[in-house]
């Protein structure tokens, strides 16, 4: 005869496993900040651009980003924190385009 599957430890052990995966992606996006050099930032100003990104509607600037983001992951833009940025190609500056005094 066949031993009863033990359901309650199958859910525990999955609710185990989904919470690992969650902490797992708090601590990925946290090391992102630190790389991309955004934890210089207020986290109010995070936020905002956050939300910025998550509203945008423009195909062209979303592919802008897309692109940096790809570059930055494969090595091409890693000094983020120093130095001039540039914008890339397709998007626009979060100040609106003001010029800097």
């Amino acid at each position: 005869m066949r031993k009863p599957r033990d359901f309650d430890s199958e859910l525990k052990a999955l609710a185990d496993k989904a919470k690992q995966m969650k902490e797992r992606r708090v601590r990925d996006l946290g090391a992102l900040v630190t790389a991309t050099g955004a934890d210089a930032l207020d986290a109010d100003v995070l936020a905002g651009a956050l939300l910025e990104a998550v509203d945008n509607n423009d195909k062209a600037i979303s592919e802008g980003w897309r692109k940096r983001g790809a570059a930055f992951f494969q090595g091409k833009q890693r000094n983020t924190a120093s130095g001039p940025r540039q914008q890339p190609e397709g998007t626009l500056p979060l100040d609106g385009g003001a010029a800097s005094a």
